[in-house]
């Protein structure tokens, strides 16, 4: 998945830097800034090609009957299935998703707050393609 390589090149390229603060942020070249931005938009296209295309995929090869069923149906199933932690967990995600989605000009704490929990959920996101790779004998890199 590129999305995926390209978020771990982004997080590869931060850690340095990590955890971030708002001094830190302040301070950040045009190349750790890029960094960033590139990690930001590979975390939400991520999630968006997991959550629009591969978690209904999954759910038709399983002859599951969900293409009409709303988003949290699906993620319900999911998680009884064992392909994800919790639907809660799925739904954290999302919300910190939707918090970069805010640039918190005025704010550069809460920024890095959340950029840092972004890192920390990157795992997370990894965890549920590695288990739905061992359980579907699939290769998602």
């Amino acid at each position: 998945m590129r999305h995926r390589h390209h978020m771990r090149h982004a997080l590869a390229s931060i850690a340095p830097r990590r955890p971030l603060s708002a001094a830190t942020l302040a301070d950040l070249d045009d190349d750790a800034v890029q960094d960033i931005d590139q990690f930001v938009l590979r975390f939400g296209k991520l999630q968006d090609v997991l959550g629009t295309r591969l978690f209904p995929a999954l759910l038709d090869v399983l002859h599951e009957p969900y293409e009409d069923r709303p988003m949290l149906d699906k993620l319900n199933r999911l998680e009884k299935l064992g392909l994800l932690e919790s639907t809660e967990a799925w739904e954290k995600l999302r919300a910190l998703r939707n918090h970069f989605a805010h640039e918190y000009p005025d704010e550069p704490a809460l920024r890095a707050a959340y950029l840092n929990q972004g890192f920390d959920a990157a795992a997370r996101i990894e965890t549920i393609l590695q288990r739905i790779g061992q359980r579907f004998g699939l290769d998602l890199e």
